[in-house]
């Protein structure tokens, strides 16, 4: 066997090594196991019988940004042929690994979705107020519009969080971190509508929860997202691209076309950090412009 030939079945002999280890020591399932060997069959075809280094594996990178291929599939096997190299190294297979030095390909921060004014104000009105499901979907769609809470905290919601008097609530967020966040007029408009319904509702498996089902239990993350998904059906949006976790984007990105600080809509929204918040400066160019011509003195 020639030294090249010998070099590619080492190679191929490695990664199949790595595979095995990742089914036996993590249990991966089929169809990520099938990803990683096709990552890896394509690294293989890359080298070409040559040794892996650190100037082939930058070419690798390279080839694969230049071949059209998603950001996300090229991350993804920029990830794979790493995690195969520190797994040669510990395991004494290889001396070296040529990708210790790579940097990972950037990810593009997608935007985050987000509904029209008018598209919400539809959604928060589709409910029916003239039956109970209805009062109570119509609140939860205002709160979570008003509040910008993530559909953990608005089903974790209890009545005692509630200051309708101050219109304000706490809600609890990751990592049990509490925030008082305002609820707004609409908001508390439809809770004190629906919160004598509630009274009649509460059963012994609700506890002190705000939101309930029909037969008086804590209503479920699922029930929040099938409440989101009908409503959004009667007000004429597409359900497909309508969840709680849109309705949250949509409640900051109109906080911030109106004028808020990224700051206050950090603390609003309970983000750890500022760099998570400021992807809402990117979602409306025509705000930007607005604002860029409004305040830059050579616009």
């Amino acid at each position: 066997m020639s030294d090249a030939a010998a070099g590619v079945a080492a190679i191929d002999e490695q990664i199949l090594e790595f595979l095995a280890s990742l089914v036996a020591d993590r249990g991966l399932a089929t169809n990520t196991i099938a990803a990683y060997r096709r990552d890896l069959a394509t690294y293989s075809a890359f080298l070409r019988s040559r040794a892996p280094t650190p100037e082939l594996a930058s070419a690798f990178v390279l080839s694969l940004q230049r071949s059209g291929l998603a950001a996300t599939t090229v991350a993804r096997r920029v990830a794979t042929v790493r995690g195969f190299h520190r797994f040669a190294v510990a395991e004494g297979i290889s001396p070296l690994d040529p990708t210790v030095l790579l940097e990972s390909p950037r990810r593009p921060r997608a935007l985050p979705k987000a509904l029209s004014v008018a598209e919400v104000t539809r959604l928060v009105e589709a409910p029916d107020p003239t039956t109970v499901a209805g009062r109570r979907d119509r609140a939860l769609l205002e709160f979570m519009y008003a509040t910008g809470a993530r559909v953990a905290e608005a089903v974790g919601l209890d009545e005692v969080d509630l200051d309708l008097e101050e219109g304000t609530v706490v809600l609890t967020g990751k990592g049990a971190k509490q925030r008082i966040v305002p609820v707004g007029t609409a908001a508390r408009d439809t809770l004190m509508n629906w919160l004598p319904d509630r009274a009649r509702l509460r059963g012994v498996r609700s506890g002190g929860a705000v939101f309930l089902s029909l037969r008086g239990a804590r209503l479920s993350r699922q029930a929040v997202w099938n409440i989101v998904k009908t409503q959004a059906a009667r007000a004429g949006i597409a359900p497909d691209v309508v969840s709680p976790h849109v309705l949250r984007h949509s409640a900051a990105t109109h906080m911030v076309e109106g004028g808020a600080d990224l700051r206050t809509v950090q603390e609003m929204l309970g983000h750890a950090s500022i760099s998570t918040t400021q992807v809402y400066t990117r979602v409306s160019p025509r705000h930007l412009l607005e604002v860029y011509v409004a305040a830059h003195p050579r616009s």
